[in-house]
């Protein structure tokens, strides 16, 4: 029989517990004050809400990107698929240089940017924004999407990024 542990005071062990839960991983990118700006996030959720469409995912207080790209006027959030396997952590990387090297990009008139070979683009703008503890929970209105059948997500299970089997 499996028996429950006490709530540890170790962040690190309660993050392992989180990261047994696999999560798809998403880009949030728009060009900010004329700076492409991307940041990457494990808890992406959609199916918030059909009427009005939304979707929401959570940003840590700590963040140095989200200030920024909070500002932009539309959000382009590209859903990982498995080709960005290699470039996923490049994306999350510190610093703004380099993060899109390599990677094909599509622009929207809004600013909203999306990376080329995801599976879902949406194209969406902060509808509410939540306190959680030492996080804040983004819920963003999608006004437009795309989606294409042929590529599968990638997925981060396990702080490692993986891609799905039949």
């Amino acid at each position: 029989m499996t028996t429950m542990e006490a709530l540890t005071s170790d962040p690190g062990e309660l993050k392992r517990a989180f990261a047994a839960f696999p999560s798809g991983v998403a880009a949030l990118s728009a060009r900010v004050h004329g700076d492409p700006t991307v940041m990457i996030v494990s808890s992406f959720a959609v199916g918030i809400s059909a009427d009005p469409p939304l979707v929401s995912f959570a940003v840590q207080h700590t963040s140095t990107t989200w200030p920024a790209l909070s500002r932009a006027q539309a959000i382009g959030v590209s859903v990982l698929g498995q080709e960005h396997s290699g470039k996923a952590r490049q994306l999350a990387s510190p610093g703004k240089q380099g993060r899109f090297a390599g990677l094909g990009t599509a622009e929207a008139a809004s600013g909203a940017i999306f990376l080329e070979g995801a599976p879902v683009w949406l194209e969406c703008t902060i509808e509410h924004t939540y306190p959680a503890g030492d996080h804040d929970i983004i819920v963003l209105r999608v006004l437009a999407m795309m989606a294409d059948d042929e590529r599968n997500p990638l997925v981060w299970h396990r702080r490692t990024f993986k891609t799905l089997a039949d």
